[in-house]
């Protein structure tokens, strides 16, 4: 049961996590701020109280991989903290990802094989808005569909900026959850993709096809000087910027 105190927990732990986060961008001299701090939630959710013995999670947009590498360090993992990943099994990466739009083709590779072989688990794929402009992004939804995939589940987090442009500016992607729903596909649609009761509660949902939750979030969340600015997709931060993010994340 959710209770206050138990979301509280999480909150709290969304909060550590947004400050080994930045901490972490100091020490590397890099920051893909806006979209890791928009999938804190998601990654939390999933790590700590979705995924089972034998699920997968790629983070296909893995620009955003420094908060996903703390988790699994904190799970007694040590992967190696980068901006994009390669893959390390034993240290819970499944993948080599980094060019947007080849990790939701490789979790449907994983998706279809399982099911192949009556295999046990889930896999779950987080990709970019952005990527949802990429034409291997249409073509796993066909073959997903063809095939029943319903170990599948493609999280999208639709924070609605890519790169250094917002999304409506750049392609739209108007009326997404009807055009994935086209394709005979499962669509949830998380208005808050930051409140952990919304995403505990439609994340646990069995569904018997393949299922995309879009995920609206907002890009730099938590620093409120950050939040939902293009540059913050990718830019190192100085002087200024250091002391705004540790006040608003109370980092002493």
């Amino acid at each position: 049961m959710m209770n206050n105190k138990f979301l509280n927990k999480l909150k709290y732990k969304a909060q550590e996590l947004r400050k080994k986060t930045f901490l972490e961008f100091i020490k590397k001299g890099e920051a893909h701020l806006g979209g890791s701090f928009s999938i804190i939630e998601i990654l939390i959710t999933f790590y700590y109280l979705i995924l089972k013995k034998n699920d997968k999670f790629i983070l296909s947009k893995s620009h955003a991989s420094f908060p996903l590498c703390l988790i699994l360090r904190d799970k007694g993992l040590k992967p190696k903290i980068t901006t994009h990943l390669e893959i390390d099994e034993k240290n819970g990466i499944h993948c080599t990802t980094g060019s947007l739009g080849h990790g939701f083709p490789i979790a449907t590779g994983m998706a279809f094989a399982r099911k192949k072989r009556g295999k046990k688990g889930k896999i779950f794929v987080l990709i970019s808005d952005g990527e949802c402009q990429e034409g291997t992004t249409w073509e796993s939804l066909l073959i997903a569909s063809k095939h029943k995939l319903n170990n599948l589940t493609l999280l999208i987090d639709y924070n609605k900026i890519q790169a250094l442009s917002r999304l409506d500016d750049a392609l739209p992607l108007n009326n997404l959850s009807k055009k994935i729903k086209s394709f005979n596909w499962n669509c949830i649609t998380i208005k808050d993709g930051h409140s952990f009761k919304s995403l505990i509660s439609n994340l646990k949902k069995k569904n018997k096809k393949p299922t995309a939750i879009i995920l609206n979030t907002v890009k730099g969340k938590g620093i409120k000087e950050f939040e939902n600015d293009p540059v913050w997709h990718a830019r190192k931060l100085r002087g200024d910027e250091i002391k705004i993010g540790k006040k608003r994340l109370g980092i002493k």
